[in-house]
């Protein structure tokens, strides 16, 4: 007896010894979700001049306030910084830095300035193409970095931030990030306006360089304007840089819950495995537990529109992207008794609004 166990642990344990390699394997394959966070300028680019302070210091300091929030609220986020110190990049090397280490986010920080002393407010742009040459002349203040590089001319093929003309290429390009960068940036946007009640820029587009060979979603913020004294000093003060810090972190928060969301496993309900009920929800069938999901489709636009736009009447909305356009939607829930709740509750405003299903990877249902 005692031999036949003796046979049967060594079985055992030339089986684990020579599985062991691959379970690492599998645990080490197993990526953690990483964000990318990024203080614009540095170094011998000390970026927008207040009166009493640099760019650069504000970036940094609301930066590494960020990844100590993500890090502490969320420890299965892996958080990375371009810098944690008073050096200059390349341009170039901050998304490099994003692509090499394969993050699923990039969020790059900076503070405005501007000619008129009177300019306030938050905006959060996207790689796009400016809509006005206020956005235009952002683009470039920032851009105009590279011209502190060496060999910029042939690092950025010519491109010269100063010149109109190189902008036009951005008219070409194919974000495949888009919508998730949208996604991110209204997030911010919203949870910036909502926790620092400072004005309201809204959601841009521009074309960034710093934005532009990062392969993940990526948004760029501009905190505020250092060319107001009143603004210079909330954003040099630790309680303005500590709210920043928390609003930026509480849009990454809502925009992470929705990854993790989506990227979830589905068990489906074994009563509903052969009814084929995902495609028509329309009668009151309590909850769901095949992963469908309904909101209340509300607004549809050709152009994207900022969450805290007025003609959503204060209503919390998302969107999704079907046929080219842009789809608003009221409320989000499992239950199809609530979601009559949230029909009748948007029909107050919107007397057309109606109930939209999606599966558990947020796919329309049909």
């Amino acid at each position: 007896m005692n031999k036949h166990k003796s046979i049967v642990l060594y079985i055992l344990f030339t089986f684990t010894f020579l599985l062991s390699p691959f379970l690492l394997l599998n645990v080490a394959g197993q990526k953690k979700f990483t964000v990318v966070i990024d203080a614009g300028h540095g170094g011998k680019d000390p970026g927008a001049v207040g009166a009493s302070s640099h760019e650069k210091d504000v970036n940094l300091a609301i930066a590494l306030k960020l990844g100590e929030k993500i890090t502490k609220q969320n420890p299965e986020v892996k958080v990375l910084y371009t810098r944690k110190e008073d050096v200059f990049l390349d341009l170039a090397a901050r998304p490099k830095f994003a692509n090499d280490n394969h993050a699923d986010l990039f969020i790059s920080i900076h503070t405005n300035s501007a000619d008129n002393k009177t300019a306030s407010g938050i905006e959060t742009f996207t790689l796009g193409v400016a809509r006005t040459k206020e956005h235009l002349a952002v683009a470039m203040k920032e851009n105009s970095v590279i011209l502190l590089e060496d060999n910029h001319e042939q690092k950025y093929q010519g491109f010269n931030p100063n010149s109109v003309e190189s902008y036009i290429m951005f008219e070409f390009m194919q974000d495949k990030f888009m919508e998730q960068s949208i996604n991110l940036a209204s997030l911010v946007q919203t949870q910036s306006i909502l926790h620092t009640k400072r004005y309201d820029r809204g959601v841009r587009q521009a074309g960034f360089l710093v934005l532009k060979n990062a392969a993940m979603p990526s948004i760029l913020v501009e905190v505020g304007f250092l060319s107001n004294k009143e603004e210079e000093k909330y954003l040099n003060s630790t309680e303005g840089q500590d709210a920043l810090a928390t609003a930026i972190y509480n849009g990454f928060a809502a925009y992470k819950r929705n990854y993790d969301k989506k990227s979830s496993p589905v068990t489906a309900s074994n009563n509903n495995s052969n009814n084929n009920t995902s495609n028509t929800r329309n009668t009151s069938n309590a909850n769901t537990k095949d992963g469908t999901v309904f909101k209340v489709q509300i607004f549809t636009a050709r152009d994207f529109m900022r969450y805290t736009d007025p003609r959503f009447k204060g209503l919390e909305v998302s969107h999704y992207r079907e046929s080219g356009a842009y789809k608003y939607t009221y409320g989000e829930t499992t239950d199809y008794e609530k979601a009559l709740e949230y029909r009748q509750e948007a029909r107050k405003h919107f007397k057309e609004a109606f109930i939209v299903s999606f599966d558990a990877n947020g796919n329309r249902i049909k």
